[in-house]
């Protein structure tokens, strides 16, 4: 079903070279079938997943065409929608964790195309770029949470706690009644104390400073970057603490923890996106580029430490 015509602006690749490789150009408006939605892109947020693909990163796991343009979250208004949606009209502003089962339309475009699964309407009040990072790394947090059954009374830790998705948990974690204890770079710890947390420096000492902070032991550990703080981690669970990855699926055989891979969510989207229009969820975007800039937000992500998000906006 096409229902609109003429090229759109997008960043694409036409070779797995990461992010150098990205180019815009202008691509046809995209179709929607009848339980799609097209929106005019407002933002899109990055995430590393997005450089990772550019490098081919997730071929054999799921059908990648070229050229392709990368991107999961959006935000933005509806264009139009398929005959089989219902709940929305053209001009109603949505949010989406945009995947798809091909890797190719992505969300650094002027319009795309949104998976009846995939969106949630954005709240009066919460500006475009905020909503447009909050789908792949709030929902992640979200469902890493929700892995390791973090309640009121918890102390969890969460490693990588000042990226985006670290931001996040902290501040769930929180909402949820946790102590949560935060490892980051000294630079963040101020940053992490006004999201709620106790800073906590990683690194060789990493398990004597969460030991001074938690003497018996965490409740729940969520865990963002895997290697050597996931190892560390063992040495400070409390008996029946829980573990939730999104990185190594082998917590699981080491811990009886969870590996978590986010998938789309309109609910629990929703109810994030409610969080952030009463204040109850702060969104800290770290830096905005200009769609024609696009390669320049991927290879920032790349090179990592960013506190909070970045977004691409359109």
């Amino acid at each position: 079903m096409t229902v609109a015509e003429g090229p759109i602006r997008a960043a694409v690749i036409r070779a797995f070279d990461g992010p150098a490789a990205v180019e815009l150009t202008e691509l046809d408006t995209p179709g929607i079938g009848p339980d799609d939605v097209l929106v005019q892109t407002a933002a899109a947020g990055v995430n590393p997943v997005d450089w990772k693909i550019l490098y081919g990163g997730m071929r054999g796991a799921v059908p990648h065409h070229l050229p392709l343009v990368p991107g999961w979250d959006i935000a933005g208004t509806v264009v139009a929608a398929g005959p089989a949606i219902e709940g929305l009209a053209p001009g109603d502003r949505v949010a989406a964790y945009a995947r798809k089962d091909h890797i190719q339309a992505g969300t650094f475009a002027e319009r795309v195309s949104v998976p009846e699964r995939a969106w949630a309407k954005v709240p009066d009040g919460v500006p475009l770029d905020v909503a447009g990072c909050v789908p792949l790394a709030g929902m992640t947090a979200d469902m890493l949470l929700d892995a390791a059954r973090v309640s009121r009374g918890d102390t969890v830790l969460v490693h990588a706690a000042a990226g985006g998705v670290g931001s996040f948990a902290v501040q769930l974690a929180r909402l949820r009644g946790a102590r949560v204890l935060g490892t980051a770079s000294s630079r963040n710890h101020e940053y992490l104390a006004g999201l709620g947390a106790v800073p906590v420096e990683y690194g060789e000492e990493l398990v004597r400073n969460v030991r001074r902070e938690a003497p018996d032991g965490v409740d729940a550990v969520i865990d963002l970057v895997g290697g050597d703080a996931l190892d560390a981690s063992a040495d400070v669970l409390a008996d029946g603490a829980r573990v939730a990855s999104v990185v190594d699926p082998g917590v699981r055989e080491r811990f009886g923890g969870r590996y978590v891979y986010v998938r789309p969510d309109r609910a629990r989207l929703t109810r994030l996106l409610a969080h952030v229009a009463h204040g109850e969820l702060r969104v800290e975007i770290a830096e905005r580029f200009p769609l024609d800039r696009a390669r320049d937000a991927l290879l920032t992500s790349e090179r990592g430490h960013v506190r909070g998000k970045l977004v691409v906006t359109v």
